[in-house]
């Protein structure tokens, strides 16, 4: 094996338990810590380099940087890789800044309108400017070399992009390919099919925010757009794929063994679990 892919969350930006949180979910993972989730995270581990790297620097990095070292204790953080600018996929930089980690140069890749969001406001700004990172400018639909044996292709997806643009991300090993994408507002407003887009890969991490409408009552669902999982898994039905669910919100019954996971098994689809292993090349 030399290229693997590491799922090192599944929860939506906050997290389960969720801040100010008394729902089942959240009071379940409150009283037992084994039901808490980390928010949703893609290691990539390169053994004959012995580099490792991270998708999406989340709220929980600390633990998520720990649990990689721990599964690849042989692979040095060679770098992260930002998908967009929602507080649960790049806040984690706080981390590697001179109150804390104070690091080196580490690349940090993200397409040139995310780059200059970090460029320009503080405190990312001062990450660049203290040379902690090293900005690496990712193309949308030009594949990027992390290592000889392992690339990835950002591909566009529409999301509200306040702060910058939203990308996926296709992780290409020498064998095998993985589709990680945890945020998008509808499948049908995206330049391709799902079902075909998703039938050319072998692994499919997607948006399964919310199971369905009527989770969080007294929220315009219009301002948080996400894909319902009934919609994601009627597209999808048959396709032969390896479809995992991530970016759980903190509502969804699926976060739960209960009827809607037995649905979904039915299906031939599973959410995804901290820890679950893909080996691409």
């Amino acid at each position: 094996m030399t290229v693997e892919a590491i799922l090192l969350g599944i929860a939506q930006d906050g997290g389960v338990p969720h801040a100010g949180c008394e729902c089942a979910n959240c009071r379940r993972a409150w009283d037992d810590p084994s039901c808490r989730q980390f928010v949703t995270c893609l290691g990539l581990v390169d053994r004959v380099t012995r580099q490792s790297w991270l998708i999406d620097v989340t709220p929980d990095f600390r633990e998520q940087h720990h649990a990689l070292h721990n599964l690849a204790p042989d692979s040095s953080l060679a770098g992260m890789v930002l998908t967009h600018a929602h507080v649960g996929h790049y806040a984690g930089l706080i981390h590697l800044g001179r109150e804390i980690m104070s690091t080196r140069q580490v690349p940090l890749y993200a397409t040139p309108h995310l780059a200059g969001f970090l460029r320009d406001n503080a405190p990312w700004s001062q990450l660049v400017a203290l040379g902690n990172v090293e900005l690496c400018l990712l193309v949308p639909g030009a594949e990027t070399q992390l290592s000889p044996h392992l690339h990835l292709t950002a591909v566009t997806v529409p999301h509200r992009d306040e702060l910058s643009d939203t990308v996926a991300f296709v992780v290409h090993g020498s064998a095998r390919q993985l589709f990680y994408c945890p945020d998008i507002d509808a499948w049908q407003n995206w330049e391709h099919d799902l079902r075909a887009f998703v039938s050319g890969m072998d692994i499919a991490l997607l948006d399964g925010s919310f199971f369905s409408a009527d989770e969080l009552p007294g929220r315009d669902l219009s301002e948080i757009p996400h894909p319902l999982v009934t919609d994601t898994v009627e597209r999808l039905a048959g396709v032969v794929c390896d479809v995992r669910l991530i970016h759980l919100n903190h509502t969804n019954p699926l976060l739960a063994p209960g009827p809607e996971r037995n649905w979904l098994a039915a299906q031939g689809m599973r959410v995804g679990a901290f820890g679950d292993r893909w080996e691409l090349g």
